[in-house]
């Protein structure tokens, strides 16, 4: 099957994406990478009028370092990450996160922005940007609001981007030295989408925790006060503390009702932990 017809722009500049986002009676996506949104197009699950390509606008490929975080404009690549073309400051996390992103062909044209807007539960960015604390910059007619990943992934396939509204870019904390971290996904093989997800930045020195859950049929579970995960403190033996039975209990309270899926998904972030703690 092929797309249905439809307009194509490539503007220059963000207020000229803006402005085509904005058309009235116009039915309008918008194309970053395209890896996501190719295949909807295909099957012709989604039929816009126009799609707007926004490769070509300098803000979306911005690279901003500061003091304690990054900003990496909405078109940066996996392949950017991965190859280290950008920044990094989370000690290598981001690295191998997008390594793991299916395979070279998505990584080389697949964009942090595009994932984030599909929204995908499965979609790694989705899990791990939010265990890693980050935000989101959205531009819209109204101005720039800025977002907590967890505020923005509001369900499955479903963001809390507004009518006219663009991700201009992704805004990563800056990891301490002391914090610990690790990602782990179950796939059935290379390139499927996972699983199960489990994503945990941990610093016993601050006796701080995030723990998510991620490819489940919603929003990841986003643990931003994980103490109940591990006996209610965290310490340097936080592998030996994890509670099991507490995940197993967040993952019902989230909808996951079969016995056997949230068995896998505990054992994925039980995996994360030790991994975590090596």
């Amino acid at each position: 099957m092929k797309p249905a017809r439809f307009d194509y722009e490539r503007p220059r500049d963000l207020g000229a994406a803006l402005e085509l986002l904005a058309g009235e009676n116009v039915t309008a996506k918008v194309l970053a990478g395209g890896q996501s949104l190719g295949p909807l197009l295909n099957l012709r699950l989604v039929q816009p009028d126009l799609v707007i390509d926004i490769t070509a606008i300098p803000e979306m490929i911005r690279v901003e370092q500061g003091v304690d975080h990054l900003v990496l404009g909405a078109c940066i690549t996996h392949a950017d990450i991965e190859d280290g073309r950008v920044p990094d400051v989370t000690n290598g996390a981001m690295r191998d996160v997008a390594a793991g992103i299916a395979y070279r062909a998505v990584r080389n044209r697949g964009t942090i922005g595009g994932s984030l807007t599909s929204a995908d539960p499965s979609a790694d960015w989705v899990s791990a940007l939010a265990a890693l604390g980050a935000e989101v910059v959205l531009r819209g007619p109204g101005g720039t609001r800025t977002l907590a990943i967890d505020d923005y992934i509001i369900g499955a396939l479903e963001t809390s981007l507004a009518t006219g509204e663009l991700l201009e870019a992704v805004r990563i904390p800056r990891l301490s030295k002391t914090a610990r971290w690790a990602y782990v996904k179950k796939c059935r093989k290379t390139g499927e989408f996972a699983h199960a997800i489990g994503a945990i930045l941990i610093d016993p020195s601050a006796a701080t925790a995030r723990v998510v859950i991620g490819a489940i049929d919603s929003a990841p579970i986003v643990i931003t006060s994980a103490a109940e995960l591990f006996g209610g403190r965290i310490t340097g033996d936080y592998k030996d503390r994890f509670d099991a039975r507490v995940a197993d209990v967040l993952l019902a309270k989230a909808g996951v009702s079969n016995p056997a899926h949230r068995h896998i998904h505990v054992n994925v972030l039980k995996r994360a932990v030790r991994e975590a703690a090596a």
